[in-house]
Order: C-alpha cells, then sequence, then structure tokens
C-alpha cells in the first residue's frame, strides 16, 4: 500500500469515527452536542429532540458507510463518497451562520471538517 493510500485510510477512519462519536453524542448528550454543532435550539420542545436523534443516527450510519467502504477494499469509492459528503460540513456552516451561530464554529468546525474532508478524498481516490 502506498503512502498516499496509507494516509487516506487514516483520515478516512478519523473521520469516520469521529462522526460516529459526533452521532452517538446527539442521541446520548444532545444539548452538548447542540452546542458543539453551534446553533442550540430550545431543548424544553420534544420536537427539538426527535430532530437531534435524526441527526445523531444519520451521522452515525455516515461513519459506518464509509468504514464499509474501506473494509471493503474499495478507497477509490470512498474517496468519491467522502467527497460527496463534503456538502454535509459546507452546509453546516451555512446553517450555523444563517441562524446567527458563532463564526468560529463555522469556519473552524465545519469549514476545516470539509477541508480534511477534500483532501481525504483526493488521497484515496489517488490510491
Amino acid at each position: 500500500m502506498s503512502v498516499t493510500a496509507i494516509i487516506g485510510y487514516s483520515l478516512a477512519g478519523l473521520l469516520s469515527a469521529g462522526i460516529i462519536f459526533i452521532g452517538a453524542r446527539f442521541l446520548l448528550a444532545p444539548r452538548v452536542a447542540a452546542a458543539g454543532y453551534g446553533v442550540l435550539p430550545n431543548l424544553d420542545q420534544p420536537s427539538a429532540t426527535a430532530y437531534l436523534s435524526v441527526k445523531g443516527v444519520r451521522d452515525i450510519a455516515t461513519g459506518l458507510f464509509v468504514i464499509v467502504l474501506l473494509v471493503a477494499g474499495a478507497p477509490h469509492l470512498a474517496g468519491w463518497v467522502i467527497l460527496t459528503a463534503t456538502i454535509i460540513p459546507l452546509a453546516d456552516a451555512a446553517i450555523v451562520l444563517r441562524n446567527g451561530g458563532l463564526k468560529s464554529v463555522a469556519y473552524g468546525v465545519h469549514g476545516v471538517t470539509a477541508a480534511v474532508m477534500v483532501v481525504t478524498s483526493a488521497l484515496l481516490i489517488a490510491a
């Protein structure tokens, strides 16, 4: 395996583990997770908790998709999936900014995540 592939696999594994952790946090500690996302909803409303649970399950599934592709030995396909999924943190950044969240979270969390995803996808596609 090339150095490019090893770095790509490592970054993809870290991204996958990270989004699975974030998803679990939305299920287990929604207030903390929402604050980390950058927009804190009114958690006294039952519907807010429901939406945060949906986000948690989808984050966990997203991380598992990439892990399945890596385990199956499909780095090229994993790279394209990660590149496509880059829309998620970009949209998250826009959502945080549009809803009065902190710019530091929008750019520092969501923007940096998108950048790491682009680099990771390039490494996997080139592998």
